[in-house]
């Protein structure tokens, strides 16, 4: 129903007017694998097929991901739409790309946590890494830290992940902090900026865009992806700070400028919370 209702307010606005639209097939299992444990989308489909037999130990069939007919289906078809903007992105076909129905960012190897199933994220970056991108950029703006992809690259030096996010103290999932920043072989490619509760517009812009451009530009990626969940916003019934819409939309057109600056336009924006 959210992705619905979000579908047809652009659609209103006249934003899906000028977008070339894409259609993405349900993603194979060697797709998911680049990322996913086989026996995770093994379980996945069980509870697909089954939800009464959903294996809570991976997270499915419980009150943050609850199981349904047709989940793996639904997941997958995801994780390729942003597999295939990645792809048309990487390739020189377009220069932006956007699935707001994408960003599923908690998403681990092996278990499904906080709404998200398969990490769309993680494909798309991966497929990046596989076609010949030497360093891929992640910024994450949800107001819950990108866990997920920060632990699939972890200890990559060819992935820089950078979130912004209200402080784990107070919001799920109660990681990233500053002090995380990276694997042993990847010191220096993880960044984490912890924000209290009740952090308004101008402290949330500063966080982004003192952190975000100059990390990014150091690190010099060929491709800017971003999350960009709304659940930042003051009225988000699950979280704590007080961003406006003006707030958001200033620091989607910052990291549009960012990577018109460092990655030669190539530009890959996804969804999220809220």
């Amino acid at each position: 129903m959210r992705l619905d209702l979000t579908t047809r307010l652009a659609r209103a606005l006249g934003v899906l007017d000028h977008v070339t639209l894409l259609a993405p097939e349900v993603a194979d299992d060697d797709v998911l694998a680049t990322v996913h444990d086989r026996e995770y989308i093994e379980a996945v489909r069980r509870a697909s097929a089954d939800p009464t037999v959903a294996d809570q130990h991976r997270g499915l069939g419980t009150e943050d991901d609850p199981a349904f007919a047709g989940m793996h289906e639904a997941s997958a078809r995801i994780a390729q739409g942003t597999l295939d903007i990645c792809r048309g992105v990487w390739q020189g076909d377009i220069d932006h790309g956007v699935n707001y129905c994408g960003g599923l960012h908690h998403a681990m190897r092996s278990y499904a946590s906080g709404f998200c199933i398969y990490n769309d994220i993680g494909v798309g970056i991966q497929w990046l890494l596989d076609h010949g991108a030497q360093r891929v950029a992640y910024v994450d703006i949800d107001v819950h830290h990108g866990d997920g992809v920060e632990r699939m690259f972890w200890n990559d030096p060819r992935v820089l992940t950078v979130s912004v996010h209200e402080s784990g103290r107070h919001l799920f999932p109660g990681t990233g902090w500053p002090a995380d920043i990276g694997g042993p072989a990847a010191r220096g490619t993880v960044a984490n900026v912890a924000l209290p509760p009740g952090t308004g517009d101008s402290a949330w812009l500063r966080s982004i865009e003192s952190v975000v451009p100059p990390l990014v530009r150091a690190f010099a990626p060929d491709v800017l992806v971003s999350q960009h969940g709304c659940d930042t916003h003051m009225h988000d019934p699950l979280a704590h700070l007080a961003i406006t819409i003006d707030a958001q939309r200033r620091a989607h057109e910052s990291l549009h400028d960012l990577a018109h600056e460092v990655s030669q336009g190539r530009w890959v924006a996804l969804g999220g919370g809220g």
